[in-house]
């Protein structure tokens, strides 16, 4: 997977404190990548864009 020219972003969902963060890239075509800020050359998960959308709401619908 080429990522080139992703511009990482931390998630709203990020703890303040510099703990548990990722960030996410969604500026490329046909995938959305995620890894650990702490570990910025570690491994990124990949997705589809529906798949990350689908992601995001369940998250967001949960108490």
């Amino acid at each position: 997977m080429d990522l080139t020219g992703a511009r990482w972003r931390k998630s709203t969902r990020s703890g303040p404190d510099g703990g548990n963060c990722v960030e996410v890239a969604d500026n490329l075509p046909g995938v959305v990548a995620v890894r650990d800020s702490k570990d910025p050359s570690g491994p990124v998960l990949a997705f589809g864009p529906d798949a990350w959308h689908a992601f995001v709401a369940r998250v967001a619908a949960r108490p």
